[in-house]
């Protein structure tokens, strides 16, 4: 018998690109019949490595595309003890899979870990685990709001990972070739929708978005790719006719199944003789997903001691972290938010570190999200702690960093990242994209030194890990300020987490502080190097009156909905708004105990905006005097014209920066200014290109109004850029030119001194 002549490539060019599709198939797997179908689910209930309810069986037969395959493999044979079912040994039970194809309008979305520490519209379903006689069972059950919110749900998931990744290239030249990992999942609705039973992909969800983007067709942006899977998994879903109560499951998987037989007749209608469409080929390419279903879990004797319900998705989640943790990486942030509450459910489950399980669970739901601030009087029972984002984020640390589960979380957190130790720095990186969760979208534009600060021991200091305290709750921080210098260690350590939290969000306290040693203040400078958690122990310090203060006001005037106007840089303040500066009134003062309100002002009588030189500079006055004394360069001394004594000593100038309260002027050396705007004119043209970029990379959420660009504005960008161009090369021809005429004159010189030979004189 002869093999079959292989497909043709094609070549079809795709948004620009020429993509080579090697292998449409002509013919599309025909549809299953219900009997083959009845055989999964027969197959899996009467397996005993299997134990799942039969409406999940019922999504599984729905979602192979060849179910009596699936069927064998779920029979149990005399012989072997799982059969024809993959087997997967993870930490703490072992799990049977079933290798398979599955269509792609039955597979759902799973939660995108990748995600977990952006701000999202939608909030995450709560996910519960199921067991089964003291067995793990592979159904999960991710309970929504209402069917709304599920549809919303799968919508940003899919639009949120093709704003960051895309694979539709790759999928319409070669197919999806790395098989999806999913399991059965029930949805549940809080407003009594009966439950919906589905397949869910757990990883490969940027594959299976991608799949979608194809599907949408080359000019489709992430948005309509999102509208478009939507539009296909829930579609028109049938009413209930009398005597005639179909389940919602049923009634939803009837629509899918329609759409997909549409599909299937549009893409034998794309066929020109031998040679498929566009249209076609978007469709072949599509049609199927590779999978690994996951159908059964076995927990290990003497294994973890979570319980039965918890441990199917800690193992499920083990999988995705030894992928995206260990070789094709999610980002940092992304890591430390599945890690760190992977870890405290851990904790709750193994009962570690001694603490109530309902306490642990109202710490739980604040670290994920689940908990808003505002309900934080209720779940801690005291009516006097403000419900805000600040708070919510003290109370979280204060948990987090209790010395009763500090140390277990440690634990967990190494086992889940395979590591050997785990530092105080390292379990404080967990942290920060836990605490920001609030403001993570309103102060987007700082977030990334915000964690870094983090990572570099953020709140964590000596005093907050050792000291036994409890926050103080408080309308007004800067109430705490007089307990904190009388020896209340609750007040000081409140002072010293929400200020501490205050200032590296609004990036007034940046990792390791000193990378700009010395540079000017309006450019982020600091007068020595400390890391942040040191800087912020110093603050807090029961004699450092000043530091206090400072934590207080900065606690005090934190805004989570927005960002300060000296969270950025003289310079990008400048260039980044055209507005008055007094249109956002939101701004962190210098304080001045000399003051009746504490608060510094310059010569106008407005309040001064503090720096991080002014933070560093309160955390300890005398370190900072010195340094700043011992790196001034001895300038000229600078006359004073209304001062009768003449000639004055030198001030500090805007480089060193002196005393917050100090406000002299003076002016620095031509070669510093020199300096300081070369390093200006650098920065500014790499904030011009990251601009030009980012902007590149909002444009496919843009949609078709307002647009990115208008032809004015390109044209006048276009020209600013062009004369700064034109600038830059005029001097660089002219030191050019300069540099060949100075070596041709070196040239002669070395000639003349040489003089003249014997010859010469002969």
């Amino acid at each position: 018998m002869s093999n079959p002549t292989p497909p043709p490539a094609l070549s079809v060019n795709w948004d620009g690109e020429t993509i080579i599709v090697s292998n449409v198939e002509r013919e599309l797997p025909p549809a299953p019949t219900g009997d083959d179908r009845g055989d999964v689910v027969t197959a899996g209930s009467s397996n005993p490595l299997t134990p799942l309810p039969v409406d999940a069986w019922h999504a599984v037969a729905r979602a192979v595309v060849s179910p009596e395959t699936v069927a064998v493999q779920l029979r149990q044979p005399k012989t072997a003890a799982s059969g024809l079912l993959l087997e997967e040994h993870v930490e703490g039970a072992t799990l049977h899979s079933i290798p398979s194809k599955a269509w792609l309008l039955e597979l759902f979305p799973g939660i995108q870990p990748r995600t977990g520490m952006e701000d999202m519209t939608i909030s995450d379903p709560r996910v519960e685990g199921r067991g089964e006689d003291g067995q793990p069972s592979t159904l999960l059950r991710y309970t929504y709001r209402d069917l709304e919110h599920l549809r919303n749900h799968v919508w940003q998931t899919i639009q949120g990972t093709l704003a960051l990744n895309n694979y539709a290239p790759s999928i319409l030249g070669r197919k999806v070739t790395r098989a999806l990992i999913t399991h059965p999942v029930e949805f549940s609705f809080e407003d009594g929708t009966e439950s919906v039973y589905a397949l869910v992909v757990r990883d490969g969800i940027t594959r299976l978005a991608s799949a979608w983007k194809v599907l949408a067709g080359p000019d489709a942006t992430a948005d309509r790719a999102a509208t478009t899977a939507v539009d296909a998994l829930f579609g028109t879903i049938s009413p209930v006719k009398s005597g005639d109560a179909k389940p919602l499951t049923r009634r939803m998987a009837a629509g899918r199944e329609s759409r997909r037989l549409a599909l299937a007749t549009e893409f034998s209608r794309g066929w020109s003789g031998t040679t498929p469409g566009l249209r076609s080929i978007q469709i072949a390419q599509t049609y199927t997903m590779p999978v690994q279903i996951a159908v059964g879990a076995q927990k290990h004797m003497g294994g973890l001691g979570l319980a039965a319900e918890d441990l199917f998705d800690d193992a499920m989640r083990s999988i995705l972290a030894s992928v995206h943790l260990e070789f094709k990486e999610w980002d940092q942030a992304a890591q430390n938010v599945e890690v760190a509450t992977r870890a405290l459910k851990r904790v709750m489950q193994l009962d570690l570190g001694g603490w109530d399980k309902d306490d642990l669970q109202v710490v739980y739901g604040l670290a994920v999200g689940r908990t808003p601030a505002k309900d934080l009087p209720e779940e801690y029972k005291d009516k006097a702690i403000p419900g805000t984002d600040l708070w919510r984020a003290v109370y979280l640390v204060h948990a987090l960093t209790h010395p009763d589960l500090i140390g277990p979380l440690k634990e967990q957190s190494k086992a889940v990242k395979g590591d050997r130790r785990m530092s105080d720095k390292g379990f404080a990186g967990l942290l920060g994209p836990i605490v920001d969760q609030p403001w993570r979208s309103a102060k987007r534009e700082v977030t990334k030194q915000a964690r870094n600060a983090w990572g570099n021991g953020g709140v964590l200091t000596k005093d907050v890990l050792t000291t036994s305290w409890d926050p103080r709750p408080t309308t007004d921080f800067t109430s705490l300020v007089g307990p904190a210098l009388s020896g209340d260690d609750d007040a000081r350590c409140t002072l010293a987490v929400a200020g501490g939290i205050a200032l590296i969000a609004d990036k007034l306290l940046t990792r390791n502080v000193g990378s700009a040693l010395l540079a000017p203040k309006d450019k982020g400078g600091v007068p020595f190097r400390a890391d942040v958690k040191d800087v912020i122990g110093e603050l807090a310090r029961p004699d450092n009156e000043l530091g206090l203060w400072t934590l207080a006001m900065a606690a005090q005037r934190f805004e989570s909905e927005r960002l300060p106007r000296n969270s950025s840089t003289t310079r990008q303040i400048t260039r980044k708004s055209t507005a008055p500066e007094h249109a956002n009134d939101y701004v962190h003062v210098v304080v001045d105990l000399s003051e009746p309100d504490h608060i510094a002002r310059d010569g106008a009588g407005q309040p001064v905006a503090l720096t991080q030189w002014d933070v560093v500079w309160a955390s300890d006055e005398s370190r900072a005097r010195k340094a700043t004394t011992r790196n001034t360069p001895a300038d000229p001394p600078v006359l004073d014209p209304n001062s009768a004594a003449g000639p004055e000593s030198r001030t500090p100038d805007a480089r060193t920066g002196g005393s917050p309260t100090e406000h002299r002027s003076a002016s620095p050396l031509p070669a510093q200014r020199a300096a300081a705007e070369h390093q200006a004119l650098k920065e500014a043209l790499d904030d011009a290109r990251r601009a030009l970029d980012e902007l590149t990379a909002i444009e496919p959420d843009m949609g078709t109004w307002p647009p990115l660009f208008t032809v004015d504005v390109l044209t006048k960008l276009h020209e600013a850029a062009q004369n700064i161009q034109h600038d830059l090369y005029q001097r660089l021809r002219a030191e050019a030119e300069a540099a060949e005429l100075e070596h041709q004159d070196e040239e002669g010189e070395e000639v003349e001194e040489e003089g003249p030979t014997l010859e010469d004189e002969e």
